[in-house]
């Protein structure tokens, strides 16, 4: 289904709150920040860590962030629509606890994203050693590819994140020799309808200075058929809530996206480029 509202709406699908373990932002920070940046829907998608080593294993409090995501959506009540998410960390160690947990709560959106290897490396520059970049980023989107025929995520989360951490031995990216490999994940997400990539602009204010994925790799998405995207700046601070998602924006209409997905209640709306574009955010 489409809407139109043409100049008023404006999506940060990836922030972080105190619910994160590497974020002390409280959500009412971060929903004044998003009223000043021009945000108008801001989804909480805090960490859910499914491997037991990494820090934010059983961080997550559900009681508490439920708590505050409702004092939220009271204090700015028709200023700022507030959206309860999550960001799940996938692996195929971890298909049992993500199938329960995405079953368990009522989101109106959540992310998929994979952050360690196969072999249960988180995806650091330390995770580069000895190894090529092959060696990591094709296991990684086999991971990714897993993640998608799942069915279970509303979007990916940084669909080429290991250019984020690649060393200064390995920053020799190239996505044109994944391109195949993209190719065959596009396919299942349009096939099926249900997932889609989120544009991750962290990276353009961080190492690599550019979105993940770029705008080469939404091309080859739109090629296959696919036809619309969310955005969210993966704000851990009150400063980079919004950021990066104008200059996105542009670029999305030169990729030939039409449309950014928004949602409520795991229920998908389409919401034009043309008129998230006509709305002027910070930088």
């Amino acid at each position: 289904m489409l809407i139109d509202r043409v100049g008023r709406s404006v999506f940060d699908y990836h922030v972080h709150s105190e619910f994160s373990v590497d974020c002390r932002i409280p959500m009412r920070d971060s929903c004044a920040a998003a009223v000043t940046a021009g945000v108008t829907e801001i989804a909480f998608t805090d960490h859910i860590d499914h491997v037991p080593v990494d820090l934010g294993f059983g961080y997550w409090n559900a009681d508490r962030y439920f708590q505050s995501l409702e004092a939220c959506r009271t204090e700015y009540a028709g200023v700022l629509t507030v959206l309860a998410g999550a960001e799940v960390d996938f692996n195929s160690a971890t298909i049992g606890p993500v199938e329960r947990f995405v079953t368990s709560y009522d989101f109106d959106f959540v992310i998929g994203s994979v952050h360690y290897t196969p072999q249960g490396e988180l995806i650091f520059p330390d995770s580069f050693d000895g190894k090529s970049f092959d060696d990591i980023f094709l296991p990684y989107l086999d991971q990714i590819e897993a993640a998608v025929e799942t069915g279970w995520f509303d979007t990916i989360g940084h669909l080429d994140l290991p250019k984020r951490y690649a060393p200064a031995t390995h920053r020799d990216y190239d996505p044109l020799r994944y391109r195949e490999r993209f190719e065959t994940i596009f396919a299942r997400m349009t096939a099926g309808g249900k997932t889609t990539f989120e544009i991750n602009t962290s990276g353009i204010r961080q190492s690599p200075k550019t979105s993940m994925p770029g705008p080469a790799i939404v091309r080859w998405y739109v090629e296959a058929g696919g036809t619309y995207v969310t955005t969210g700046s993966d704000s851990h601070a009150t400063q980079t809530i919004g950021a990066g998602i104008a200059k996105t924006l542009d670029v999305l209409g030169l990729c030939g996206i039409e449309h950014v997905a928004s949602f409520r209640g795991r229920n998908r709306t389409l919401e034009p480029v043309t008129a998230l574009r006509s709305l002027v955010l910070t930088a």
